[in-house]
Protein backbone atom coordinates (compact mmCIF):
# COMPACT_ATOMS: atom_id res chain seq x y z
CA UNK A 1 0.00 0.00 0.00
CA UNK A 2 1.18 3.49 -0.83
CA UNK A 3 1.83 5.65 2.25
CA UNK A 4 2.42 9.39 2.32
CA UNK A 5 6.00 10.51 2.96
CA UNK A 6 6.09 14.11 4.21
CA UNK A 7 8.85 16.50 5.21
CA UNK A 8 8.38 19.70 7.21
CA UNK A 9 11.16 21.88 5.78
CA UNK A 10 12.35 24.17 8.56
CA UNK A 11 15.71 24.89 10.15
CA UNK A 12 16.76 23.57 13.56
CA UNK A 13 16.34 26.99 15.20
CA UNK A 14 12.76 27.44 13.95
CA UNK A 15 11.27 24.64 16.02
CA UNK A 16 8.33 25.77 18.19
CA UNK A 17 9.96 24.40 21.35
CA UNK A 18 12.66 27.09 21.06
CA UNK A 19 10.33 30.04 20.41
CA UNK A 20 11.12 31.47 23.85
CA UNK A 21 14.86 31.27 23.22
CA UNK A 22 15.04 32.98 19.82
CA UNK A 23 12.95 35.71 18.25
CA UNK A 24 12.25 35.64 14.53
CA UNK A 25 14.41 38.73 14.24
CA UNK A 26 17.34 36.51 15.30
CA UNK A 27 16.82 33.89 12.62
CA UNK A 28 18.93 35.53 9.94
CA UNK A 29 21.89 35.67 12.32
CA UNK A 30 21.81 31.91 12.98
CA UNK A 31 24.03 29.51 11.00
CA UNK A 32 21.60 27.79 8.67
CA UNK A 33 21.78 24.04 8.02
CA UNK A 34 18.47 23.49 6.25
CA UNK A 35 19.90 23.23 2.73
CA UNK A 36 22.47 20.62 3.70
CA UNK A 37 20.06 18.54 5.79
CA UNK A 38 17.26 18.69 3.20
CA UNK A 39 19.68 17.61 0.47
CA UNK A 40 20.62 14.71 2.71
CA UNK A 41 16.99 13.61 2.71
CA UNK A 42 16.74 14.10 -1.05
CA UNK A 43 19.70 11.78 -1.61
CA UNK A 44 18.23 9.20 0.72
CA UNK A 45 14.82 9.32 -0.96
CA UNK A 46 16.44 9.04 -4.38
CA UNK A 47 18.45 6.02 -3.28
CA UNK A 48 15.27 4.29 -2.11
CA UNK A 49 13.11 5.40 -5.06
CA UNK A 50 10.71 7.25 -2.76
CA UNK A 51 8.79 10.40 -3.51
CA UNK A 52 7.16 12.66 -0.96
CA UNK A 53 5.53 15.96 -0.14
CA UNK A 54 7.72 18.73 1.24
CA UNK A 55 5.84 21.23 3.38
CA UNK A 56 8.24 24.13 2.93
CA UNK A 57 8.38 27.10 5.29
CA UNK A 58 8.01 30.31 3.28
CA UNK A 59 10.85 31.95 5.21
CA UNK A 60 13.16 29.17 4.06
CA UNK A 61 11.89 29.21 0.47
CA UNK A 62 12.40 32.95 0.15
CA UNK A 63 16.05 32.68 1.21
CA UNK A 64 16.89 29.42 -0.56
CA UNK A 65 14.76 29.24 -3.73
CA UNK A 66 17.32 26.87 -5.28
CA UNK A 67 16.45 24.34 -2.55
CA UNK A 68 12.77 24.45 -3.52
CA UNK A 69 13.71 23.97 -7.16
CA UNK A 70 15.90 21.00 -6.25
CA UNK A 71 13.02 19.37 -4.36
CA UNK A 72 10.71 19.94 -7.30
CA UNK A 73 13.26 18.71 -9.84
CA UNK A 74 13.63 15.47 -7.87
CA UNK A 75 9.94 14.74 -8.48
CA UNK A 76 8.53 15.67 -5.08
CA UNK A 77 5.42 17.69 -4.30
CA UNK A 78 5.75 21.19 -2.82
CA UNK A 79 3.22 22.25 -0.18
CA UNK A 80 3.05 25.03 2.41
CA UNK A 81 4.22 25.01 6.02
CA UNK A 82 3.23 28.66 6.42
CA UNK A 83 5.73 31.50 6.35
CA UNK A 84 6.86 32.32 9.91
CA UNK A 85 6.23 29.04 11.74
CA UNK A 86 3.75 30.57 14.20
CA UNK A 87 1.32 28.32 16.05
CA UNK A 88 -2.16 28.68 14.59
CA UNK A 89 -3.94 28.75 17.94
CA UNK A 90 -1.69 31.61 19.13
CA UNK A 91 -1.90 33.58 15.90
CA UNK A 92 -5.54 34.28 15.08
CA UNK A 93 -7.55 34.22 11.84
CA UNK A 94 -6.27 37.45 10.24
CA UNK A 95 -2.64 36.58 10.92
CA UNK A 96 -3.10 33.05 9.57
CA UNK A 97 -4.62 34.33 6.34
CA UNK A 98 -1.73 36.75 5.83
CA UNK A 99 0.81 34.01 6.62
CA UNK A 100 -0.85 31.60 4.17
CA UNK A 101 -0.88 34.13 1.35
CA UNK A 102 2.71 35.16 1.92
CA UNK A 103 3.96 31.58 1.94
CA UNK A 104 1.92 30.54 -1.07
CA UNK A 105 3.08 33.55 -3.06
CA UNK A 106 6.72 32.68 -2.46
CA UNK A 107 6.32 28.98 -3.25
CA UNK A 108 4.25 29.44 -6.39
CA UNK A 109 6.59 32.10 -7.75
CA UNK A 110 9.46 29.60 -7.46
CA UNK A 111 7.73 26.45 -8.71
CA UNK A 112 5.22 27.89 -11.17
CA UNK A 113 2.65 25.43 -9.79
CA UNK A 114 -0.39 25.81 -7.57
CA UNK A 115 0.17 24.88 -3.94
CA UNK A 116 -2.51 22.35 -3.03
CA UNK A 117 -1.75 21.54 0.60
CA UNK A 118 -0.85 22.95 3.99
CA UNK A 119 0.48 21.72 7.31
CA UNK A 120 0.40 24.00 10.33
CA UNK A 121 3.51 24.36 12.47
CA UNK A 122 3.52 21.75 15.24
CA UNK A 123 0.10 20.37 14.26
CA UNK A 124 -1.42 23.51 15.79
CA UNK A 125 -4.92 23.16 14.38
CA UNK A 126 -6.64 22.12 17.60
CA UNK A 127 -10.24 22.21 18.80
CA UNK A 128 -9.75 25.89 19.65
CA UNK A 129 -8.47 26.72 16.17
CA UNK A 130 -10.72 24.70 13.86
CA UNK A 131 -11.62 28.02 12.26
CA UNK A 132 -8.33 27.57 10.40
CA UNK A 133 -10.01 25.00 8.12
CA UNK A 134 -12.54 27.62 7.03
CA UNK A 135 -9.72 29.98 6.11
CA UNK A 136 -7.89 27.24 4.20
CA UNK A 137 -11.07 26.53 2.24
CA UNK A 138 -11.55 30.22 1.48
CA UNK A 139 -7.94 30.47 0.32
CA UNK A 140 -8.43 27.58 -2.08
CA UNK A 141 -6.42 24.83 -0.40
CA UNK A 142 -7.36 21.31 -1.42
CA UNK A 143 -5.98 19.45 1.59
CA UNK A 144 -4.66 19.99 5.09
CA UNK A 145 -2.50 17.82 7.35
CA UNK A 146 -2.53 19.79 10.61
CA UNK A 147 -4.59 17.72 13.04
CA UNK A 148 -3.21 14.93 15.21
CA UNK A 149 -5.95 12.80 16.83
CA UNK A 150 -4.02 12.26 20.09
CA UNK A 151 -3.59 13.78 23.54
CA UNK A 152 -0.48 15.94 23.75
CA UNK A 153 0.59 18.87 25.89
CA UNK A 154 0.88 21.20 22.88
CA UNK A 155 -1.52 19.92 20.23
CA UNK A 156 -4.04 17.25 19.32
CA UNK A 157 -7.77 16.49 19.09
CA UNK A 158 -8.01 12.96 20.53
CA UNK A 159 -11.53 12.22 19.24
CA UNK A 160 -10.89 13.48 15.69
CA UNK A 161 -11.31 10.81 12.94
CA UNK A 162 -8.16 8.79 12.39
CA UNK A 163 -8.61 8.19 8.66
CA UNK A 164 -8.16 10.50 5.67
CA UNK A 165 -11.50 12.27 5.23
CA UNK A 166 -13.24 15.24 3.65
CA UNK A 167 -14.38 18.00 6.00
CA UNK A 168 -17.43 19.86 4.73
CA UNK A 169 -18.19 23.41 5.81
CA UNK A 170 -20.73 26.01 4.65
CA UNK A 171 -18.05 27.64 2.52
CA UNK A 172 -16.83 24.45 0.86
CA UNK A 173 -14.76 21.42 1.78
CA UNK A 174 -11.19 20.35 2.40
CA UNK A 175 -9.49 16.97 2.75
CA UNK A 176 -7.84 16.29 6.08
CA UNK A 177 -4.89 13.91 6.41
CA UNK A 178 -4.46 13.49 10.18
CA UNK A 179 -1.28 12.31 11.83
CA UNK A 180 -1.22 8.52 11.84
CA UNK A 181 -2.21 6.56 14.92
CA UNK A 182 -3.14 3.07 16.06
CA UNK A 183 -5.91 2.53 18.55
CA UNK A 184 -5.14 0.49 21.65
CA UNK A 185 -7.84 -0.03 24.30
CA UNK A 186 -9.75 2.93 22.92
CA UNK A 187 -6.77 5.31 22.98
CA UNK A 188 -5.07 6.71 19.89
CA UNK A 189 -1.30 6.25 19.96
CA UNK A 190 0.96 8.13 17.50
CA UNK A 191 2.99 6.23 14.91
CA UNK A 192 3.35 8.97 12.30
CA UNK A 193 7.02 9.91 12.55
CA UNK A 194 8.89 12.92 13.93
CA UNK A 195 9.81 12.62 17.58
CA UNK A 196 7.83 9.40 17.90
CA UNK A 197 10.07 7.88 15.23
CA UNK A 198 13.26 9.01 16.98
CA UNK A 199 12.35 8.48 20.63
CA UNK A 200 10.59 5.11 20.39
CA UNK A 201 12.04 1.85 19.02
CA UNK A 202 11.88 1.45 15.24
CA UNK A 203 9.49 -1.48 15.55
CA UNK A 204 6.85 0.78 17.12
CA UNK A 205 6.56 2.73 13.86
CA UNK A 206 6.99 -0.30 11.61
CA UNK A 207 4.36 -2.41 13.37
CA UNK A 208 2.01 0.56 13.49
CA UNK A 209 2.24 1.25 9.76
CA UNK A 210 1.90 -2.45 8.99
CA UNK A 211 -1.24 -2.58 11.12
CA UNK A 212 -2.73 0.41 9.31
CA UNK A 213 -1.91 -1.01 5.89
CA UNK A 214 -2.84 -4.65 6.41
CA UNK A 215 -5.46 -4.75 9.14
CA UNK A 216 -7.24 -1.43 8.57
CA UNK A 217 -6.51 -1.07 4.86
CA UNK A 218 -5.42 2.55 5.30
CA UNK A 219 -2.29 4.47 4.28
CA UNK A 220 -0.04 6.03 6.88
CA UNK A 221 0.97 9.69 6.90
CA UNK A 222 4.64 9.78 7.93
CA UNK A 223 6.53 12.99 8.67
CA UNK A 224 10.14 13.97 9.30
CA UNK A 225 12.13 17.19 9.57
CA UNK A 226 15.49 17.83 7.86
CA UNK A 227 17.09 18.68 11.22
CA UNK A 228 16.24 15.17 12.43
CA UNK A 229 18.99 13.71 10.21
CA UNK A 230 21.54 16.32 11.35
CA UNK A 231 23.18 15.17 14.61
CA UNK A 232 25.87 17.87 14.24
CA UNK A 233 23.46 20.80 14.55
CA UNK A 234 24.25 23.47 17.19
CA UNK A 235 22.64 22.89 20.59
CA UNK A 236 20.20 25.54 21.76
CA UNK A 237 19.15 26.33 25.35
CA UNK A 238 15.71 25.24 26.42
CA UNK A 239 13.78 23.21 28.96
CA UNK A 240 14.95 19.72 29.76
CA UNK A 241 11.85 18.29 28.11
CA UNK A 242 12.31 20.34 24.92
CA UNK A 243 15.97 19.40 24.63
CA UNK A 244 15.16 15.72 25.17
CA UNK A 245 12.44 15.76 22.54
CA UNK A 246 14.59 17.62 20.01
CA UNK A 247 18.04 16.06 20.37
CA UNK A 248 17.39 12.47 21.44
CA UNK A 249 18.55 9.86 18.88
CA UNK A 250 19.41 12.33 16.09
CA UNK A 251 22.32 10.05 15.23
CA UNK A 252 19.96 7.12 14.63
CA UNK A 253 17.28 8.77 12.51
CA UNK A 254 18.88 8.42 9.09
CA UNK A 255 19.54 4.71 9.53
CA UNK A 256 16.00 4.11 10.73
CA UNK A 257 14.66 6.10 7.80
CA UNK A 258 16.64 3.99 5.34
CA UNK A 259 15.06 0.88 6.82
CA UNK A 260 11.56 2.37 6.78
CA UNK A 261 11.81 3.31 3.10
CA UNK A 262 12.87 -0.25 2.35
CA UNK A 263 10.11 -1.85 4.40
CA UNK A 264 7.20 0.24 3.08
CA UNK A 265 6.09 1.99 -0.10
CA UNK A 266 5.85 5.77 -0.01
CA UNK A 267 4.60 8.52 -2.30
CA UNK A 268 3.32 12.08 -2.21
CA UNK A 269 0.26 13.30 -0.36
CA UNK A 270 -1.37 14.09 -3.71
CA UNK A 271 -0.85 10.51 -4.89
CA UNK A 272 -2.22 9.00 -1.69
CA UNK A 273 -5.18 11.38 -1.65
CA UNK A 274 -6.05 10.55 -5.24
CA UNK A 275 -6.02 6.85 -4.34
CA UNK A 276 -8.30 7.37 -1.35
CA UNK A 277 -10.75 9.45 -3.37
CA UNK A 278 -11.13 6.68 -5.94
CA UNK A 279 -11.22 3.82 -3.44
CA UNK A 280 -13.61 5.01 -0.76
CA UNK A 281 -15.40 8.29 -1.50
CA UNK A 282 -18.55 7.17 0.33
CA UNK A 283 -16.68 6.33 3.53
CA UNK A 284 -14.78 9.62 3.38
CA UNK A 285 -17.97 11.63 2.96
CA UNK A 286 -19.58 9.76 5.86
CA UNK A 287 -16.60 10.50 8.11
CA UNK A 288 -16.85 14.18 7.20
CA UNK A 289 -20.34 14.37 8.65
CA UNK A 290 -18.99 13.37 12.07
CA UNK A 291 -16.48 16.21 12.31
CA UNK A 292 -18.54 19.26 11.47
CA UNK A 293 -18.59 21.88 14.17
CA UNK A 294 -21.09 24.72 14.69
CA UNK A 295 -20.86 27.48 12.11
Amino acid sequence: MLNALTVDVEDYFQVSAFDNQLSRADWDSMPSRVVESTNRLLRLFDDRGARGTFFVLGWVAERYPHLVRAIQAAGHEIASHGYEHRLVYENGPAALREDLRRSRGVLESITGLRVRGYRAPSYSVTRQSLWALDILIEEGYEYDSSIYPIRHDRYGIPDWPRQIHEVRRPGGSIWELPGSTVQVLGTNLPIGGGGYFRLLPYMWTALGIARLNRKEGRPAIFYIHPWEVDPGQPRLPGSMLSRFRHYRNLDRTEGRLQTLLTDFEFGTVAEVLDTVRVKEPAQAASAAATVLWPA
